[in-house]
């Protein structure tokens, strides 16, 4: 297929006919519209490049064998969003869980979660810039995607959802306790 033909392919269309040629060229084609937005999920994950270019490599490794199982139900972004979170959510829960087996110390106390006063949105956004960054860095990794899908990719609730395969008030009720640990963060720095 000619490159100018290539370009004009909608996202949908294309990863239909990879689908049904299988063909490596139109799959560079999707690495090339498509690997920089992994390639940021992925790093949002780790905070590290070298693992976030591992990563990337993995998610399109995968997507080669799984493409077939898009539907075309949504815009294949929303769909490749939530085919590499979910496939970057497995691999920290993998490591930490690597990580929890090696360790030779073992605790039996528990913490019970704080209960949080209402925090809105109007709290969330005086937290300065700066050390936003830092306190996402302390955040559980599904806790601050979905921050990042909510404020950073302006994503929906109905778009999350999707994402993350969860009803909607499993989404703002997951928003809002996101909100607040940044809040709480914040204010233990």
């Amino acid at each position: 297929m000619e490159t100018f033909v290539l370009k004009k392919l909608s996202d949908n269309d294309l990863v239909f006919e990879i689908v049904a040629t299988n063909s490596p060229e139109l799959f560079a084609e999707l690495y090339d519209r498509f690997s920089n937005i992994v390639f940021n999920q992925c790093y949002g994950f780790c905070k590290n490049r070298e693992e976030a270019e591992d990563l990337t490599h993995d998610v399109f490794v995968k997507l080669f064998v799984k493409l077939n199982t898009f539907k075309g139900y949504a815009k294949f972004s929303t769909w490749l969003y939530s085919f590499t979170y979910h496939f970057c959510l497995n691999y920290i829960q993998r490591s930490a869980y690597k990580k929890k087996e090696r360790s030779t110390v073992v605790s039996d106390q528990t913490k019970e979660e704080p209960v949080f006063e209402e925090i809105d949105t109007v709290n969330l956004l005086k937290v300065k810039l700066e050390r936003l960054a830092e306190v996402l860095t302390l955040m559980k990794p599904a806790e601050k995607i979905i921050l990042l899908m909510k404020y950073q990719e302006d994503m929906r609730i109905k778009e999350i959802m999707c994402v993350l395969k969860i009803s909607e008030s499993a989404v703002k009720m997951r928003i809002k306790r996101a909100k607040a640990k940044v809040v709480k963060i914040h204010r233990e720095l």
